[in-house]
């Protein structure tokens, strides 16, 4: 029963939504001591809980091929299909990242390709570290926006086979999506108005030597300087 799909849950992508995650790895986490412990149980409100005690996230590691409860969290979000809202709100959660990576790794396998990218792309602005369960067993850093550049551009992330999505140009064209506009381009576009108006100011200068150049140097005063000069030499 504790491994059984919500009843009230939807089918995603034409199945059910724990067969997302190939059988050999849902085996594993449910033998698992974390699932079995902490997991069983849980329910959407309850799960946010659990979610904030995480310190890494991660596929399965080990010679054995163990779980980390990341992954093991995942499952338990496939198998109760919280409402969108609630994973939106995991994915906006600024104080608990992993919260937030567990929330953009639910959403990628679930959600349409619109709101992937529409939830996850803001995401490349986050830049802090985040620690990773390797397959040795060892931990590693990596960063937020590296842990979602692998979800919108690799095809599997903690041993699970990503959902194709479109190409974000594919989807630019067809009028679902609107251009990227990157955090920077602002202030790119600052930096080239302020070069701008230092230019013009920089040409108004130019011009305006420039005239008095010409005005100190007019004809008429060039021809009473040469009568002068010749005068002066008779």
């Amino acid at each position: 029963m504790a491994n059984r799909t919500d009843p009230t849950a939807k089918s995603i992508r034409g199945t059910n939504p724990q067969n997302l995650i190939e059988k050999i790895v849902r085996s594993k986490i449910y033998q698992h001591t974390y699932w079995k412990e902490h997991c069983f149980g849980l329910t959407a409100e309850t799960l946010v809980d659990k979610a904030m005690e995480l310190d890494h996230v991660g596929g399965t590691f080990g010679g054995n091929r163990k779980p980390a409860p990341f992954l093991c969290l995942v499952l338990k979000m496939l198998q109760i299909q919280p409402e969108k809202d609630i994973v939106v709100e995991f994915i906006k959660n600024e104080d608990y990242k992993y919260v937030r990576v567990l929330g953009a790794f639910y959403l990628r396998l679930t959600g349409t390709d619109v709101d992937v990218y529409r939830y996850l792309e803001p995401l490349y602005n986050d830049y802090r570290k985040v620690r990773r369960k390797l397959p040795d067993g060892s931990y590693g850093l990596t960063h937020m926006d590296e842990v979602i550049d692998e979800l919108l551009t690799k095809d599997y992330s903690c041993d699970i086979a990503l959902p194709r999505i479109k190409k974000r140009w594919t989807l630019e064209s067809l009028g679902s999506l609107d251009l990227r506009k990157s955090a920077l381009e602002d202030d790119f576009e600052e930096e080239e108005e302020k070069e701008e108006n230092e230019q013009l100011v920089d040409d108004q200068d130019d011009g305006a030597d420039e005239k008095d150049h010409y005005r100190g140097r007019s004809p008429v005063r060039d021809r009473e300087r040469r009568r002068r000069d010749s005068h002066r030499h008779r």
